[in-house]
């Protein structure tokens, strides 16, 4: 079975990032290891815009020991059988791609040992790759269950490796930067367990994890529209995402946050008090006016009508909000959506600041 690696130390989103960007100056080959479901993809993707490289994404148990070395012909004038490489790797000698086997240790090992040739001598038959060109691979641990098998000792000694964990404060600054639905936020802030539940050990086709997370914002977008959809309906495509009790769990939370106010209305200063005071919920109300804050920024600018909405905002935490919800909801307004708050042109800042302030900056 699959790749068994002599070290439980992980890593979070953003420290494998780093270490990767720095394997990339190097051109050493990265093996990240993690649980399904966790991000793994999609953060090569994301380190691929942040450099300027292309993603070149091969999902290696797909492909058959030939995909890899190319496909033999007769070339008549030089007599000789010459091969095909493949397409999808970079022919230009100046490309600076990342080549990503994704699933390596899923793939048969007659193709691990093709990408055994490419990884260790950067060629593999008549191809060679470009010489900015780096190679980055990934897999799921033995522990997770999946259909797998064992990375030769060769191969692993190769990469660097890193094992991904998940941790909740990475999950939630990327969820802010990628409009993850409010209601998604402020359920999770509250259920941190909730975020990610897999137990390969237990028989359920559905389960919590950011990636299925993410199908439940989309989802949830769609049928925030649909004025015909129920919330029986809602409850079976939630559940289809996360499982059944992670998906009852966040049914109750949308039918705490269906009771309060729209946010809109209390940044236009109609709505200045708050009946319902369940914790998930006020954390999804206070996250979907920093996200429309944030989108009128865009639209108004920093003018007077921004300002007075964000006077607003302050004042109706400090009116209804306990402390602790009160410096969450600043510290996510200056610091995860980045808000440029003018206190000059906030005539009720200097009472913030007086109640709240030295604890925003202590926290």
């Amino acid at each position: 079975m699959a790749g068994v690696i002599d070290t439980t130390r992980q890593v979070n989103i953003n420290q494998a990032s780093a270490i990767i960007q720095r394997a990339i100056g190097r051109k050493r080959p990265i093996m990240l290891w993690g649980a399904p479901g966790i991000g793994k993809s999609d953060l090569i993707r994301q380190i691929g815009l942040l450099l300027g490289r292309k993603v070149i994404d091969i999902r290696l148990p797909l492909w058959e020991p030939t995909d890899m070395k190319g496909i033999p012909f007769y070339n008549p004038k030089t007599n000789k059988m010459e091969w095909a490489p493949p397409a999808e790797l970079p022919h230009d000698p100046d490309s600076n791609a990342i080549v990503f086997l994704d699933e390596i240790n899923g793939a048969a090992p007659a193709v691990q040992a093709a990408a055994y040739q490419l990884i260790l001598d950067r060629k593999i038959g008549t191809y060679k790759l470009p010489d900015n060109v780096v190679v980055i691979a990934a897999g799921n641990r033995d522990s997770d269950k999946g259909v797998s098998y064992r990375m030769p000792k060769p191969l692993a000694n190769r990469f660097v490796h890193l094992e991904l964990k998940v941790e909740f404060d990475c999950w939630h600054e990327w969820a802010i930067h990628n409009d993850v639905h409010p209601d998604v936020v402020g359920y999770l802030t509250v259920q941190k367990q909730d975020l990610y539940d897999f137990d390969p050990k237990a028989d359920t086709k559905a389960f919590s994890t950011p990636r299925s997370w993410t199908f439940v914002s989309e989802l949830l977008q769609d049928s925030d529209e649909d004025t015909e959809w129920d919330n029986t309906l809602e409850l079976d495509m939630v559940s289809g995402c996360v499982g059944e009790g992670v998906g009852l769990k966040f049914q109750a939370h949308r039918e705490s946050t269906a009771k309060m106010p729209n946010p809109t209305e209390i940044l236009d200063g109609k709505v200045k008090t708050l009946e319902t005071k369940e914790i998930s919920a006020m954390y999804a109300l206070t996250t979907a006016m920093c996200y429309e804050l944030k989108e009128n920024f865009t639209t108004l600018g920093k003018v007077k009508e921004w300002h007075t909405q964000c006077g607003n905002f302050l004042q109706f935490m400090m009116d209804n909000f306990n402390t602790e919800m009160t410096i969450m909801g600043a510290r996510m307004a200056l610091k995860s959506y980045s808000l440029p708050f003018d206190h000059t042109k906030l005539p009720n800042f200097k009472d913030f600041f007086d109640r709240f302030g030295q604890l925003v900056i202590d926290a």
